[in-house]
């Protein structure tokens, strides 16, 4: 049976026998979504995976959530209209709130161009009483222009690529993230340090 919003009436959330607090005893650390935000090539998943690897050499459990790695799979039947994007960004906070339940600092890389997209993954995680830190990588549109690893940015000025951020898609800039990376003419390793510094502050990393 389903009911008028097309969910299973029979659908309920089963508690299991392991609380937050006793994986926090555990793992000494608390589980927490890092939301890397941008533009295409602005650094972000740069920046995480490097941040995962301080985090491990660190005795820290955490795991990348990467724009790309997770279109290959989980959301590989979606393309990049506003609604696709959106459904994109909704399958990732649900993981990225169960990755946390789980304990894990999970260090999501997506360029979420839309603030009511990345809004409604941070009430996703308030509301269940977790943690939530967007960090907004701030890379001028020539840099990442410059840098275009892909060669997307090039193929969307051509025509060859639509709706692409930052050439034929808007993208909306955080208005209050917690943490702002300039990364042209910084180094990477100081990029990462400076997440972890936040992650310390804010007592994610101990029991």
């Amino acid at each position: 049976m389903t009911n008028a919003s097309g969910k299973s009436d029979n659908v309920r959330w089963h508690h299991g026998h392991v609380t937050r607090d006793d994986r926090r005893g555990l793992m000494k650390q608390s589980g927490c979504t890092i939301w890397f935000t941008g533009l295409p090539a602005s650094g972000k998943s740069t920046i995480a995976f490097a941040v995962e690897r301080l985090l491990f050499e660190a005795g820290h459990a955490a795991y990348v959530l990467d724009g790309d790695n997770i279109r290959h799979g989980l959301c590989g039947n979606l393309g990049f209209s506003a609604d696709d994007r959106a459904e994109n960004i909704r399958r990732i906070g649900e993981v990225a709130r169960l990755f946390v339940d789980a304990g894990l600092i999970t260090l999501a890389s997506f360029v979420s161009p839309y603030r009511a997209d990345r809004q409604l993954v941070r009430s996703l995680h308030e509301s269940a009483g977790m943690s939530f830190i967007e960090v907004f990588v701030d890379t001028p549109v020539d840099a990442c222009e410059a840098r275009d690893p892909k060669g997307l940015y090039k193929q969307a000025r051509a025509g060859e690529i639509s709706q692409f951020t930052g050439v034929n898609d808007p993208y909306e800039p955080p208005d209050a993230a917690e943490l702002v990376i300039h990364t042209v003419g910084a180094k990477v390793d100081d990029c990462a340090r400076c997440v972890v510094e936040l992650l310390g502050q804010r007592g994610v990393l101990g029991a």
